[in-house]
């Protein structure tokens, strides 16, 4: 990537096109450490300013892609952060806090699966007991699985999808929102899918749709509570959702390519969303959707 004399670069050039990816697969839920090229979540760019000082943050399938961006921006930015995650993510967990170790930040660690109506209400109330409050929560873990047909689609698959995308949010924010105090942010993650939906992703288009409506819904109601609720639809991104099933082997290469862009996001280009909608900058922003993609939703 080139820079010119005022630290500018062209944004069609930045790290993460087409040709530098490798035909790799994961099985789900797949590896941030185990990816090549290494996605880029901010670990040696982003930079705090205290935008989110003292503030205490949950963040789902906050271990890798978007997630471990968001989470390395909101530590930096001085804010108390828990992440949800599985188990198989450990390795991913460990890096991450070890990265943020040496600079002095703690990352408390809820992992289980919230994608039941249990593990959703549990996972949110340690978090709260970690943090002794909450007041950013940011519904971002999902799952995506890419289809050639319809007959693809198992029932179980249609009803995972919806467990974890749209029912596990709704189910966290049931349980903690009467102790969220005035002033809260709530932010979920849908996807450009919602603007383009594309026919290898049905079911996930269909659960990204879904949570743009649940946040516009919620939003209206938890203004009467002092609380904020935003949504943000990132576009193609390079993360391990893509190599784990979200995408079918022959389409890795050319991810991205669909935009103005041409080329995928790094999730460290989308974390800073996450940030302003989580700061006191947003004040007047509520039940609005952010398309961070590359200009997708125009092509």
């Amino acid at each position: 990537m080139i820079k010119n004399e005022n630290g500018l670069s062209d944004p069609r050039q930045r790290r993460g096109l087409p040709e530098e990816f490798k035909e790799e697969m994961q099985n789900a839920p797949g590896l941030h450490t185990e990816m090549d090229p290494l996605p880029d979540s901010g670990e040696d760019k982003y930079v705090g300013c205290g935008r989110l000082k003292g503030r205490k943050a949950f963040i789902t399938g906050g271990d890798s892609g978007i997630g471990r961006a968001i989470t390395i921006a909101y530590a930096r930015e001085g804010a108390d952060v828990a992440i949800s995650y599985l188990s198989e993510e450990n390795k991913d967990v460990d890096s991450l806090v070890e990265l943020l170790a040496e600079e002095g930040i703690k990352i408390h660690r809820i992992p289980g699966d919230i994608s039941t109506e249990k593990g959703a209400k549990k996972a949110v109330r340690e978090a709260e007991k970690a943090l002794g409050q909450l007041d950013i929560l940011v519904l971002n873990a999902g799952t995506q699985n890419a289809s050639h047909d319809l007959e693809e689609i198992t029932h179980e698959q249609l009803l995972n999808t919806f467990s974890l995308n749209v029912f596990s949010p709704f189910w966290m924010i049931q349980e903690i929102y009467k102790d969220l105090p005035v002033g809260s942010s709530i932010i979920f993650s849908s996807s450009s899918e919602f603007y383009k939906p594309a026919p290898k992703l049905t079911e996930y288009a269909a659960s990204k749709y879904a949570v743009v409506g649940l946040s516009r819904s919620l939003a209206k109601q938890l203004i009467e509570m002092g609380i904020r609720v935003n949504t943000v639809c990132p576009g193609s991104t390079w993360t391990p959702l893509e190599v784990s099933g979200g995408l079918k082997k022959e389409d890795i290469p050319t991810h991205g390519t669909g935009s103005l862009l041409d080329r995928p996001a790094q999730p460290y280009e989308i974390a800073g969303v996450y940030v302003f909608l989580a700061s006191e900058e947003a004040s007047f922003v509520t039940c609005a959707v952010y398309g961070v993609d590359g200009g997708m939703q125009t092509v």
